[in-house]
This record gives C-alpha cells, sequence and structure tokens, in this order.
C-alpha cells in the first residue's frame, strides 16, 4: 500500500521532500494578462510516484516547469529536500514529451551529452549503464532517425538519469506514442523508478496512466490553474486495468472533469 499522504492544505506547513506553497504564475500585463495557476499548495514524499491530470491550459506544465527550476518566475514558493529551487539542477532531471534528441548523434553520445566534467572512462560505464537500463542494449550506435518514438523516449529518460537525479519530471512523455508502445513505456518508467529508488512528477491528459502509474492522482483544473482534489490510488502493484478497484478509481478521476457520471461498468476495458 501507498503510503497516505495528501496535497498540503493552503497555508500549512509541510516537510515532505517536495514542497509548493501558495505557486502562482500569471502571464502578460494588464488587460492582456493571463492567470495560469492561482494559490497552488502540493506536498510531496520521497520516493512518491505523483500523477497530475487536467485538460490544456490548467498549468500542469507550467506547475511541472516551475519545480524543475526552468521557469522560476512565479510567485509562491518551491523547495526540494528544503532547497528552494531558483533554477534547473541535476538533482532533477526532466523528460518532455518530444524526444529532443540531437540528431546527428548516437544514442550513446546524446546519453552522454548531459554529463560533463566526468574522465571518460567513467563516462563510458555511465553510459552503457543507462542504455542497459532502458533496454536499449545493441542500439548504441543507432542515431535518432533509426529510433522508434519509443525507443527515442527511452533514450530522453536514460539522458535525464545519467546524472542521478533525485527527482525525475515528465511533461506528457508518452502522448505522441501508439497505445501499445504506451502501455509498454508505462511499464518500463515504473520498473526504472522501483530500480533506481526515485521520486517522480508525471503529468498526463490520460486518466488511466495516471491511474495505472501514480500513488496519487492530482487533478487540477483552470482558469486559473488550481489543485481541484487529490485522489489517492493505494492498488497494489503490478496493477491490473481490467479489475474492479482500478475501474472504481478511474471513475472517481474522470467524474472529477464531466458532469454525468457513468456507471461503473462503462470504464471496464
Amino acid at each position: 500500500m501507498a503510503d497516505q499522504v495528501r496535497a498540503a492544505a493552503p497555508g500549512e506547513v509541510d516537510s515532505s521532500f517536495i514542497q509548493v506553497s501558495h505557486l502562482h504564475k500569471t502571464f502578460g500585463d494588464g488587460d492582456e494578462s493571463l492567470e495560469v495557476l492561482k494559490d497552488v499548495d502540493l506536498a510531496i514524499t520521497q520516493g512518491e510516484f505523483v500523477c497530475v491530470v487536467g485538460e490544456s491550459g490548467c498549468g500542469k506544465s507550467t506547475l511541472l516547469r516551475a519545480i524543475a527550476g526552468i521557469d522560476p518566475d512565479h510567485g509562491g514558493s518551491v523547495t526540494v529536500d528544503g532547497e528552494e529551487v531558483l533554477g534547473p539542477a541535476r538533482r532533477r532531471g526532466m523528460v518532455f514529451q518530444e524526444s529532443r534528441l540531437f540528431p546527428w548523434m548516437t544514442v550513446e553520445k546524446n546519453i552522454g551529452f548531459a554529463l560533463s566534467g566526468v574522465p571518460a572512462r567513467e563516462k563510458a560505464i555511465r553510459v552503457q549503464d543507462h542504455i542497459d537500463l532502458v533496454g536499449l542494449t545493441g542500439f548504441e550506435t543507432a542515431y535518432p532517425s533509426q529510433l522508434s518514438g519509443g525507443m527515442a523516449q527511452r533514450v530522453s529518460i536514460a539522458r535525464a538519469l545519467i546524472n542521478r537525479p533525485e527527482v525525475l519530471l515528465l511533461d506528457e512523455p508518452f502522448g505522441a506514442l501508439d497505445a501499445f508502445t504506451k502501455i509498454r513505456m508505462q511499464r518500463e518508467l515504473y520498473r526504472i523508478k522501483e530500480q533506481e529508488h526515485m521520486t517522480m512528477v508525471l503529468v498526463t491528459h490520460d486518466i488511466e496512466e495516471a491511474v495505472f502509474l501514480g500513488d496519487r492522482v492530482v487533478i487540477m483544473s483552470a482558469k486559473p490553474g488550481v489543485i481541484r482534489t487529490v485522489v489517492q490510488d493505494d492498488l497494489p502493484r503490478p496493477r491490473n486495468r481490467n479489475s474492479y478497484e482500478f475501474t472504481r478509481i478511474k471513475k472517481q478521476v474522470y467524474d472529477q472533469f464531466f458532469d454525468d457520471p457513468q456507471p461503473e461498468m462503462d470504464y471496464m476495458i
């Protein structure tokens, strides 16, 4: 069972590993301004897998970028292990929806690019270890154009992990993949999470993906972006997508977005 953890209430002091406090973000000025996030509070414990779901424009990617330190221009604060996030850091890895690989570099060079100041022998060992970790052994010298979408995302994940971050942040990394590849990558991601003992935060539009992966599902609504509720996901692993309990939690999340709650059988695959 996952620990009974939850989002921190507004104004509540929390000692969690990742602490988002009164986060707000506005784009533009005056009449052209758009409030994207409003007073968001979220506490995440070390080793937890949190999935953030919401429709386009709800601010979930903005929230993730704030945790990553990619966009530090916001109100409120974000801390990781008690340290305020003021910019990017190696302890926080980031994976985007697009693989963003350098097309002129091989798999091993793309992964190794993130390493700097590491002796050549150690670098080669670490790169090979991460190629093995994401299941790409034998593709070391392949170029991005020779890889499938799922394989390219594996390279992106390996590159994000090469500096041994404590936190991996994922911005819809499987959104462009076909259904079968997506399921395989979800399973692979959780295997890596368990093997590396990492804290992971993933944003997604996919309710089933969130329920399959998350210890908690954070549900956001838009205009401005706020956390509507948090659904605890204590299902045992490995998770059965066709089970009654999986369907029940999926229904809990689904019903937060629609005014016409559906019978539970509608969620069975």
